[in-house]
């Protein structure tokens, strides 16, 4: 009668056990291991359209742009007006600009803003420290940054 009240426990355990297993593997919780390859590039086209504004293309055109003009850089380029490191990591993607940078903004050149694609409403192309960022003028959220090697 023991062996047959255990046998019962251990017979419904390995059945609960299984079906929590079931569940857990319908549910996706974000993490892609490798099965549907057509998934992965639309998630990757998702991610890339939300976390980023400027793409492969628009990183050549500001290198290009940046190697024509190397001679003669407009204010925000220049060597003198880098960021020190700790407010460089302050130009994150969807942070806010703190009010200390503000001012040490700089507007987008002409050509090189012909070159880019039309910032989103409300939105800039503007020079800070060595970098191209998009800016959210209305508050002052960072939508994009590239960083220019100087």
């Amino acid at each position: 009668m023991r062996l047959r009240t255990c046998l019962h426990i251990f017979i419904a355990a390995i059945f609960a056990f299984g079906c929590n297993l079931a569940f857990a593997q319908e549910e996706d919780h974000g993490h892609d291991h490798g099965w549907g390859h057509d998934r992965e590039e639309i998630r990757e086209d998702h991610d890339r359209g939300r976390d980023h504004f400027y793409g492969d293309r628009e990183h050549e055109v500001m290198r290009g742009w940046y190697a024509e003009h190397h001679g003669h850089l407009p204010p925000g380029l220049r060597d003198r007006d880098r960021l020190p490191p700790g407010l460089e990591r302050q130009l994150i993607v969807r942070g806010t600009l703190p009010p200390g940078l503000r001012s040490r903004t700089f507007p987008c050149p002409e050509e090189l803003e012909r070159r880019l694609p039309p910032p989103p409403p409300d939105c800039a192309h503007v020079l800070i420290g060595g970098h191209v960022v998009l800016l959210n003028r209305a508050n002052f959220q960072i939508v994009d940054v590239f960083h220019f090697e100087l």
